[in-house]
């Protein structure tokens, strides 16, 4: 199941290298790519804009050279423009010359009302405006950029100068046009630039990540059993990130193997003293009075008592205890080699043991912790079973890069336990029946395993046989 937090969400996830940086470059090339877009759009309106300018003024510069004025002070006017379109009216190009007391338009400014001219410039001055407001001939609105010059005509002498200006517009969506069709091919452009930068720096990304996919690789098959340890073949970088994991590895090893070796040599230790006050006691005859008899029965009582205990840290010391990065062990044929031995020795009942085991369902531990687990499970299970039991083994849940876990339950078709019952039941040196043989160990020492993988022990009515479950769920691994 999903875990979520108290609120019903499920927790933030921190998101993985390669998407983290794949989304820093993704963002910062399209932040890149705008700027870039934004910069030679502007730099190209900015030309269009001064190359109208330079064109407009041409067109006032062409007309300059090509009037002429009369004695009375009247226009003449070349009968062809600089452009064909200053005869065409409403063609989008438009030429004004104004003078102190007359005006003149080109033919082409015949049905537009174009925007009024406020008044001359002076000598040389030059100006140039827009967008500007204006009318069609169809009656809508539009705009143009509009350039002017003031001249002065001076060829009858000083006295008789007089000033004029040239005004030269042209409809404004040429400009925009120019602009529209750029905007559109850079965009084209820059996006398949993006797109082949983009799958570039994919390429790139999983190219640089290949040594750290590699470790985990490695990783993953130390975790799993399949290597002893990491290789040494790796980027300087990633160099101490693999010599910490195995010095971690082999100080994980030599650790349990110390820890291990104490606890078997203490109980080594303690059995051989025990066994001698065993063997006085056996051998010390008859007591020769209650009170004799009273410490005789405690004493031997606490003998039998730390003998238990020395069995059980034995056992303990002998299975190894919890180890990282142990090998897989299988579990259908460890589970047929102890119901061999427990067949023979509760042969007088008759048990019939059952397997269903999933093909390949390993357990990924110490093979000394699977054999204390499923020995004092099915060994409990033959002791109160009448004729009947079933061992259940499935693969647990799975997480990326981390061992898979292991559902596994013993059922039989004894009395079963009640449900207030269980908790006295585990407890250590408690028997569910003190007419059975046994220490009242077993089940404790389960317990104390199943804890050690981080697992959950459940003990419930076997809905298949009718007496106890014994539900072990070990979590995925590391």
């Amino acid at each position: 199941m999903e875990e979520r937090n108290r609120f019903g969400f499920r927790p933030w996830r921190p998101r993985s290298l390669k998407a983290r940086q794949l989304t820093a470059a993704s963002l910062s090339l399209v932040a890149f790519l705008m700027l870039a877009g934004f910069a030679l759009d502007r730099a190209f309106a900015e030309t269009a804009e001064n190359n109208l300018r330079q064109r407009l003024k041409s067109y006032a510069m062409a007309y300059a050279d090509n009037i002429d004025f009369g004695r009375d002070g009247s226009l003449y006017t070349p009968e062809l423009g600089p452009d064909p379109r200053f005869h065409r009216p409403g063609s989008g190009l438009y030429a004004e010359v104004v003078m102190p007391n007359a005006h003149w338009a080109s033919l082409s400014a015949e049905g537009p009302l174009l925007p009024e001219v406020a008044g001359q410039l002076e000598a040389r001055q030059e100006r140039f405006d827009g967008p500007l407001a204006m009318t069609q001939i169809d009656g809508s609105q539009g705009e143009v950029y509009r350039y002017g010059i003031g001249l002065v005509w001076g060829e009858r002498g000083p006295d008789n100068e007089f000033p004029y200006t040239i005004f030269v517009m042209e409809d404004a969506q040429t400009l925009a046009a120019q602009v529209r069709v750029f905007r559109a091919a850079l965009w084209v452009y820059l996006g398949g630039a993006g797109l082949i930068l983009l799958l570039l720096q994919v390429v790139i990304l999983n190219w640089s990540l290949r040594p750290l996919k590699r470790v985990i690789a490695e990783l993953v098959r130390v975790q799993r059993g399949q290597l002893q340890r990491m290789s040494e073949r790796h980027p300087r970088e990633l160099e101490p990130l693999t010599e910490s994991i195995n010095a971690l590895i082999d100080s994980e090893r030599e650790h349990l193997d110390r820890q291990r070796n104490t606890l078997a040599d203490l109980a080594h230790s303690l059995k051989t003293p025990l066994a001698v006050l065993r063997t006085q006691l056996d051998a010390g005859g008859d007591p020769q009075g209650p009170r004799e008899a009273v410490l005789r029965h405690e004493v031997d009582t606490q003998v039998k008592r730390m003998s238990d205990l020395v069995s059980y840290q034995l056992a303990r010391a002998a299975s190894g205890g919890h180890k990282l990065f142990s090998a897989p062990v299988p579990i259908e044929s460890s589970a047929e080699e102890i119901v061999r031995g427990l067949e023979k020795v509760y042969a007088t009942k008759n048990v019939l043991c059952e397997f269903d085991v999933a093909p390949g369902v390993q357990f990924y531990g110490e093979a000394g912790d699977l054999q204390e687990l499923l020995g004092n499970l099915l060994e409990n299970a033959f002791k109160w079973a009448r004729h009947r039991v079933l061992l259940t083994a499935r693969p647990g849940a799975s997480a990326p890069n981390r061992r898979a876990g292991l559902h596994l339950s013993v059922d039989d078709d004894g009395p079963g336990i009640a449900p207030d019952d269980v908790a006295r039941v585990l407890q250590r040196g408690v028997r569910g029946d003190e007419r059975v043989q046994g220490h009242g160990i077993g089940l404790s020492i389960v317990q104390d395993l199943v804890r050690d993988y981080r697992g959950e022990l459940h003990v419930s009515r076997s809905p298949e046989l009718g007496g106890a479950r014994f539900e072990v769920i070990l979590p995925p691994g590391l």
